[in-house]
């Protein structure tokens, strides 16, 4: 994983590297590909990683993790200490437990080796400072960290089960109890350790046929919600440890009925790093999850807007919905959403019909048509088309130039910034953090402009599109984050 993050000296760090695949080579059912090793690649700003000694051929396997080898609620020994169903936590709490207590036991959890390669300290955006954060200025990506209602979350769910079985959860010697303030500092710093490694490393546990039997025998489900199907999280090692690119991604992780196997998906060359992909997510996210930036995903760069904002370009004097007939008549259509994603053009011939989501431009459309108008499809149960014409065009220019204008510099600045700074010090934690704000900064700068050039015809003339058009190439572009 290429957050940045803190690690022991060389030979420290070489240790915990041969202890655990020590660990995994001798735990039952793991398969290991004698061609890869774990390699330091702190000199390169990115940690550990898995690298290839030999070649290796598309399809090959990688390694082959047993389910009953991934930290994983059903497969700790809390679940049946603690005589209740934690499932009922929700996929991310439930794990967060797990791996406290896990964590806490120290050398006496089988996965000790496992907690030892994985980083505790992290520059993803729930460990920055306010002054870290503001140099983000106005990209909406602050608004998704939820740190403080993760701690709620934590002190409301969490620590009533931690502190009714300390001899479960026992805190650092330091400390003595998770009781009082000093108690719950340090639990919530614990929780946001084990919440930021499940954030940035865990996957999606698939249920295997076994699964399914069992929660059909037992009329259960791994599923919190019947129409939000969230599956189970577990941490898979070695899994967890390959870095990721967008562009010499090289490896894929399949969940198969025993194990999780990690293959091939392209030739691998001797020498070459095996990397794995997070998917198309913009940098601020990539920053927000992971910790780290890199223009490999700049192509991913979005810009947000959010319904308020679009109504105040719009002349509504606030979004309520309730006191909005308009809204409230998309939402009754089931059509109105709190935002809209509009992603970086990136093939010379993008177009708006391209990028645009269906969605918004029909809010767009609904809003800006005439009071007689508005009634009349009222009366039919019927919204407009998402056609882009000269009107909704000028609301749509309004609101992303309000949000331009929330930047406290603009983008031809912070590119003449990013061209002046020196040699970055890689102690220097706030110096980085700012350099990675910057890069995130620029790329939402850059989205916003690209996208006010192309509407300018549209306000002017017109541009029609047909509801039909929302396939699925857009469709796959507005909904990948």
């Amino acid at each position: 994983m290429s957050s940045a993050t803190h690690f022991p000296d060389a030979e420290g760090f070489q240790t915990q590297s041969d202890n655990f695949i020590s660990w995994l080579q001798a735990s039952p059912g793991v398969q290991l590909n004698h061609k890869l090793r774990l390699a330091d690649l702190r000199a390169s700003g990115a940690g550990r990683g898995v690298v290839a000694q030999d070649n290796i051929p598309e399809g090959g396997e990688l390694f082959s993790i047993p389910r009953a080898m991934v930290l994983a609620v059903q497969n700790s020994e809390l679940k049946n200490l603690l005589g209740q169903d934690l499932e009922q936590l929700g996929p991310w709490l439930s794990l967060m437990l797990v791996m406290l207590y896990e964590y806490l036991q120290g050398e006496k959890s089988r996965w000790a080796p496992y907690f030892k390669v994985l980083p505790s300290r992290f520059d993803s955006l729930m460990f920055w400072s306010s002054a870290e954060l503001q140099e983000l200025q106005a990209s909406t990506i602050v608004e998704k960290i939820g740190r403080e209602g993760a701690e709620e979350s934590i002190m409301e769910m969490i620590a009533p089960i931690v502190r009714a079985n300390s001899a479960l959860f026992p805190p650092p010697s330091a400390l003595g109890s998770f009781d009082g303030d000093a108690g719950a500092a340090a639990l919530i710093e614990l929780a946001h350790i084990m919440g930021s490694l499940i954030m940035a490393y865990a996957f999606d546990i698939e249920k295997s046929e076994d699964d399914d039997d069992e929660a059909e025998a037992n009329d259960e489900s791994y599923m919190t919600d019947d129409e939000d199907e969230q599956l189970p999280k577990g941490m898979v090692p070695l899994a967890d440890l390959l870095n990721a690119d967008a562009d010499r991604n090289n490896a894929r992780l399949y969940q198969e009925e025993g194990a999780l196997v990690m293959k091939a998906i392209k030739p691998i060359q001797q020498g070459e790093e095996i990397f794995n992909d997070y998917g198309e997510i913009p940098r601020a996210d990539l920053l927000r999850r992971y910790g780290y930036v890199t223009d490999n995903y700049a192509v991913y760069d979005v810009v947000e807007l959010s319904l308020e904002s679009i109504c105040q370009a719009a002349g509504l004097s606030n979004s309520d919905v309730e006191s909005q007939p308009r809204l409230e008549f998309l939402a009754e259509l089931d059509i109105l959403d709190d935002g809209y994603v509009i992603p970086r053009p990136v093939e010379a011939d993008t177009t708006l019909q391209d990028i645009l989501p269906a969605e918004l431009v029909v809010l767009l459309s609904t809003l800006a048509l005439s009071e007689e108008d508005f009634k009349q499809r009222q009366s039919k149960n019927k919204a407009p088309k998402a056609t882009l014409e000269a009107n909704q065009a000028a609301i749509l220019i309004k609101a992303l130039q309000t949000q331009e204008a929330k930047y406290a510099t603009s983008l031809s600045q912070d590119i003449q910034l990013a061209g002046s700074l020196p040699a970055l010090d890689p102690l220097d934690v706030s110096s980085r953090r700012a350099r990675m704000a910057l890069q995130v900064r620029i790329g939402e700068k850059q989205v916003l402009q690209t996208i006010l050039g192309m509407l300018e015809p549209a306000a002017t003339g017109s541009l029609k599109r047909s509801a039909g058009d929302d396939g699925e190439s857009r469709q796959s572009k507005t909904q990948r984050v």
